[in-house]
């Protein structure tokens, strides 16, 4: 090996590297790079709490829906040599049997969401939107709150296929969670608050 390999190999990010990052900021790695980024500003963290809620009750708990998954806030997931945080993920059970009790999680996801913010978009739906495909991620949600759109993929032959864009009010009713519905608007805290102006309609 050469030396400016060796150097190469050297500079790679690693878990320590996550480790060594301030609590305030988010550490992923990918491709031997390490990415940072503030902690989620106010209106993500209501899209992500507020699907995540949507979303567990009747998945997670089976509570007026089918159950069968795990769904989790922010899981740090180690695949292969990466290290990524999505918004929220979800494993099947079968996928996943037993809810491991470890600091980060091994098994590639069933489904995905990033909650789209300026400091995050571009990585989002980029390497990272690659690195689910490579993995084998069969679901993949990206929610923007400042368009107020969620775009939902599903890998086929591994390549990702746009199935919606949602937008408006419209009734968010998608796989892998199309047993159950709930508007988009539920996801803007000023729409909830009656405070703003939400516009009825979707695309696809």
């Amino acid at each position: 090996m050469t030396a400016q390999a060796r150097r190469r190999e050297t500079d790679r990010a690693t878990y320590q590297d996550v480790l060594d990052t301030p609590p305030h900021m988010v550490a992923e790695v990918i491709s031997g790079t390490l990415h940072t980024h503030p902690r989620p500003a106010s209106r993500h963290v209501w899209a992500s709490s507020g699907l995540g809620m949507k979303i567990g009750s009747p998945f997670n708990y089976g509570d007026d829906g089918p159950g069968g998954w795990w769904i989790i806030d922010e899981p740090e997931l180690h695949l292969g040599e990466d290290i990524v945080v999505p918004d929220l993920a979800g494993w099947r059970r079968e996928t996943m049997p037993e809810y491991p009790d470890t600091a980060y999680f091994t098994i590639a996801t069933d489904w995905v969401c990033e909650v789209l913010s300026p400091s995050t978009r571009r990585l989002d739906q980029g390497e990272k939107r690659d690195l689910y495909a490579r993995e084998g991620v069969r679901h993949l949600w990206f929610v923007d709150p400042d368009a107020r759109t969620l775009e939902a993929f599903e890998l086929r032959d591994g390549h990702w296929l746009l199935l919606a864009t949602l937008a408006g009010s419209a009734s968010v009713s998608l796989p892998p969670f199309d047993a159950i519905a709930f508007p988009l608007d539920a996801l803007w805290p000023d729409v909830i608050s009656g405070t703003g102006n939400a516009d009825d309609g979707e695309g696809s």
